[in-house]
């Protein structure tokens, strides 16, 4: 009889242990990482996750638009131009500030109150390097700056996708990769390299970090230029994520890489034939379009096939009507979204403007002036201590409290400034 009962107890004990074992699996809540499930994503506790937030653009890898430049296009034009002016210790000084005070905790917080849930954050592959970038060549900058907005991000309850905006060569060959306008990661097997040592780098540091939600290994891959002369860019760009997946994947076997299809994040062809896991998900971009079906069906139809998650990891720069309507129509598909950025300079298209320092535009007029010799530089160089003034001002301007809020814009993403 006694026999009979411990078989009994120990069979019901066992049941339990099955249940709650797959309970755990069900819910998620053994895992205290986002995680996919076919084509969508799910918290620790098992509830649908979508993706609603910003792009921190231009803090990590400032982009000569946001300062009304044309010529200057990228950091390295940008940074030439003001050592021109003021002269490299002073640019020196002005990158290191600009980096405390361009992104602070005011105003992550701030975008959590606005009801986003996650934010991407672009970064430089020089900030893990000792490359001389934005007034230093410490090759832990990347991982400060990570960690505090990690720290950041858990305390007000955000997400966070890494996105390597300017890898080794440049993988885009225009000004958003701070290349040389071409993208020699393609063709150079030793910025691949590079690349695919600091992924693993990174995704060994967080393997164990709930807060990221992912790693987008490459942003907006191969310029359409390039392709119409030589299609064959586009096949490597497989076997460089199929590198890097592979080192990450000894080390970090948590979280989510995030893959970009070739030509701005748009074409997704290149992916026909792949074994793809239950980890991996897609991004693509699309500015400048129109706000029907039509003009999101191709990435719809990508992931459909794939049966995995898609999200829209850039998009923005256009009315407040244009925003909305776009973000509708990409809910309406069950595609999550980062727009495109959360500060600028530039008085539209972003959730806050930084005011416009007094004679900028002197610095606007050196900057888009014939450069093209040193008689030249020394001609057109504005007065240093009115560009000093300039960039000093736009240091403080750029703090939260300063910045004035873009009504409009935040509204058209449905959130509340």
């Amino acid at each position: 009889m006694l026999h009979t009962f411990q078989k009994n107890l120990f069979a019901a004990i066992m049941l339990v242990q099955v249940l709650f074992t797959f309970a755990q699996q069900n819910t998620g809540s053994s895992n205290p990482f986002i995680y996919v499930n076919e084509k969508d994503l799910y918290t620790p506790n098992g509830d649908k996750f979508f993706i609603q937030g910003i792009n921190l653009g231009n803090w990590l890898n400032p982009e000569g638009y946001m300062f009304y430049f044309e010529k200057a296009s990228s950091y390295r034009l940008i940074n030439e131009a003001f050592c021109e002016m003021v002269g490299p210790d002073y640019t020196q000084w002005f990158w290191n500030e600009f980096q405390n005070n361009y992104i602070t905790r005011e105003d992550i917080l701030y975008i959590k109150k606005t009801g986003m849930n996650s934010i991407r954050l672009p970064f430089h592959y020089k900030l893990f390097t000792h490359e001389d970038y934005m007034g230093n060549s410490d090759p832990e900058a990347g991982f400060k700056h990570i960690d505090q907005v990690i720290s950041w991000c858990r305390e007000a309850g955000l997400y966070v996708i890494l996105d390597m905006h300017d890898a080794p060569g440049g993988q885009t060959g225009d000004n958003i990769d701070d290349s040389y306008g071409y993208p020699w990661l393609m063709v150079s097997e030793k910025s691949q390299q590079m690349f695919v040592d600091i992924w693993t780098k990174i995704a060994q540091k967080y393997a164990d970090e709930p807060v990221i939600l992912g790693y987008d290994l490459l942003n907006e891959p191969i310029a359409h230029y390039f392709t119409e002369k030589d299609k064959s860019l586009n096949d490597q760009l497989v076997p460089l994520y199929k590198k890097a997946i592979k080192a990450i994947r000894e080390v970090d076997q948590n979280h989510i890489i995030l893959l970009a299809g070739a030509q701005w994040n748009s074409n997704f062809s290149i992916f026909d034939q792949w074994d793809y896991d239950d980890k991996m998900m897609f991004t693509c971009h699309r500015y400048w379009c129109g706000t029907e079906q039509k003009d999101i069906q191709d990435f719809v139809d990508f992931r459909d096939k794939v049966n995995l998650p898609m999200y829209m990891g850039e998009t923005g720069e256009n009315t407040d009507e244009w925003v909305g309507k776009f973000r509708v129509l990409m809910e309406q598909n069950n595609i999550g979204w980062h727009y495109w950025p959360y500060k600028k300079m530039v008085d539209h298209a972003g959730m806050m403007i930084i005011p416009k320092p007094e004679n900028w535009d002197i610095i606007i007029k050196y900057v888009e002036s014939d450069r093209s010799d040193f008689a030249k530089i020394r001609e057109n160089r504005p007065d240093q201590i009115l560009v000093r003034k300039a960039m000093t001002d736009l240091l403080e301007n750029m703090k939260f409290k300063n910045c004035i809020v873009n009504k409009g814009y935040t509204e058209a993403l449905g959130m509340k400034p």
